[in-house]
């Protein structure tokens, strides 16, 4: 392949794999797998440096269609967040053409994408998960697989699944049966086994069921203003939670033991503010039982210099109890790095007049007596930040968030497919507050149950099971990611020594042929 076929192609294998995430999800997601076989076609035989091109290309393009929702941000932003999140797939292309060209490729370049996904799930500035293979899969049985490995593991499967569908297309080009036969019993192996997964109930449910109320009130218009609405939204989650309690006065719904309001649902600090406080109260009068606050609070460590994203359990009698602070504040969302050098630049960061400073604790709340593993918004997307809630004890997940700057765009439809598959994983039904949508109630094989229209005021109740056991991705943890970069250094340092050297002074084969290695 020349180099401009290789671009083309790397760009169109980013293309659908964008395309198999939601609002698209193409085939219900399967599309991943020909997309991840479309880019192992551009890498195959190519160098390392032209690899690194191909990464960077194909990823920058799945950036830029699957964060066109950052767009309401400014271009400047959304361009600029899809290339630092595509970064890591320089070296990553760079090494790619070694993993497909050694003799495990069905190990080695699975291995080398779920390391090149840990490290987006960490850097820059904390990482930022978004385009895992994993979450293109809450729709499809490989989703399954997130309760054996997490999400890890379901973006090694859809990988290993691309690597087949390569294998058999070369095996039937070269009328290779035994081939043909070998690629074809991975994917039905892969397939049949994540059904087989999905039929054992893994967390277990331990008898007890409660009934738990979701509020969405809604914000008064679309964009980035809403903020400074923000006590009209907090009056709207009041109203809705009222009218809650009429339901259950009149008997239309039943009593729930808690409920559940989004992010930002007080944007109005209530530890300070008497008039948010009053409001709250009222609400939880109403209705009688502790409400999951969202709010904003001001830092009290630094004198409010900072802010803190915090979850409120705000009892009817006693007010204001346990909290716990979103551990990781997004950049250049809710903290600015290097603000003294971009502000210069760039006056929109304006809108960002205090950094959101980060919690310290694990996510996990007495609510009602129930122990609540609590996630805020983006949070959701942390293997890590979920997993040590369950761990800690949560007997179900809260995903508390606010995405009315992002509505109608596809993130909420995202968020929802990665909540899915992160119900999978810690085997808990999971309920999202979301202050515009998309509210949902979610069984813990990932399925909803109920969601909300986006920028309607809704509510729900709902009886969810609490479950105490721990799934295999639970007790595993972080060891899919580690065992996929142990096995790609293993397999390329086996590869290097497995090589033959060529004599001293002898002239290597030019692998790009006529048209030099640059056209590899």
């Amino acid at each position: 392949m020349r180099l401009a076929a290789r671009l083309a192609t790397a760009a169109a294998g980013g293309a659908l794999l964008a395309l198999a995430f939601p609002p698209h999800a193409l085939l219900d997601g399967w599309i991943a797998v020909p997309a991840v076989t479309a880019h192992l076609v551009a890498w195959r035989g190519s160098s390392a440096r032209v690899g690194a091109l191909l990464g960077l290309v194909a990823s920058v393009t799945c950036s830029l269609i699957l964060l066109d929702w950052v767009r309401v941000l400014g271009p400047d932003a959304w361009v600029a967040l899809s290339v630092a999140t595509s970064a890591l797939w320089v070296p990553g292309g760079a090494l790619m053409p070694r993993a497909l060209s050694g003799r495990w490729p069905m190990v080695a370049a699975p291995a080398l994408w779920v390391s090149v996904e840990a490290g987006q799930a960490r850097f820059p500035w904390g990482g930022f998960p978004w385009g895992r293979l994993a979450f293109t899969q809450a729709d499809t049985v490989l989703g399954n697989w997130a309760v054996i490995g997490g999400p890890a593991l379901v973006s090694a499967v859809v990988a290993a699944a691309g690597v087949a569908v390569l294998a058999g297309v070369d095996a039937a080009r070269a009328v290779d049966r035994r081939g043909l036969i070998g690629a074809g019993g991975l994917v039905a192996g892969v397939v049949l086994g994540a059904g087989l997964v999905g039929a054992v109930d893994w967390g277990g449910p331990d008898g007890r069921v409660v009934p738990l109320a979701i509020v969405q009130g809604n914000v008064p218009r679309l964009g980035l203003d809403f903020n400074s609405q923000r006590r009209a939204v907090l009056d709207n989650h009041v109203r809705q939670t009222e009218a809650l309690a009429a339901d259950v006065t009149a008997g239309r719904v039943q009593a729930p033991l808690a409920v559940i309001w989004p992010e930002n649902s007080s944007d109005v600090d209530p530890t300070r503010n008497a008039d948010a406080a009053e409001a709250i109260d009222r609400a939880a009068d109403a209705i009688g039982v502790p409400i999951l606050v969202g709010a904003i609070l001001a830092n009290p460590a630094d004198d409010g210099r900072t802010v803190l994203n915090a979850s409120i359990v705000w009892d009817p009698v006693t007010g204001p109890g346990q909290h716990y602070v979103k551990q990781h504040p997004v950049p250049f969302g809710e903290y600015l790095p290097l603000r003294s050098v971009l502000s210069r630049f760039i006056s929109r960061f304006d809108r960002i007049p205090r950094d959101f400073a980060p919690g310290d604790s694990v996510g996990m709340l007495e609510v009602a007596g129930i122990p609540t593993g609590v996630a805020i918004c983006f949070e959701v997307a942390y293997d890590t930040l979920v997993a040590d809630a369950i761990r800690a004890g949560g007997q179900l997940l809260v995903v508390q968030t606010n995405n009315a700057t992002y509505g109608l765009t596809g993130q909420p439809d995202q968020q929802l497919a990665i909540t899915r598959l992160q119900a999978i994983a810690t085997g808990r039904t999971t309920l999202v507050a979301a202050t515009s949508g998309i509210s949902a109630v979610i069984e813990p094989d990932g399925r909803p149950t109920w969601t909300s229209t986006e920028f309607t005021a809704d509510r729900m109740v709902a009886d969810v099971a609490l479950r105490t056991g721990l799934t295999p991705a639970m007790r595993v943890g972080a060891l899919p990611e580690l065992v996929a970069v142990g096995l790609l250094v293993a397999l390329l340092l086996a590869d290097r020594r497995a090589r033959p050297r060529a004599p001293a002074g002898a002239i290597s084969p030019d692998p790009g042929g006529p048209h030099g290695t640059m056209e590899r």
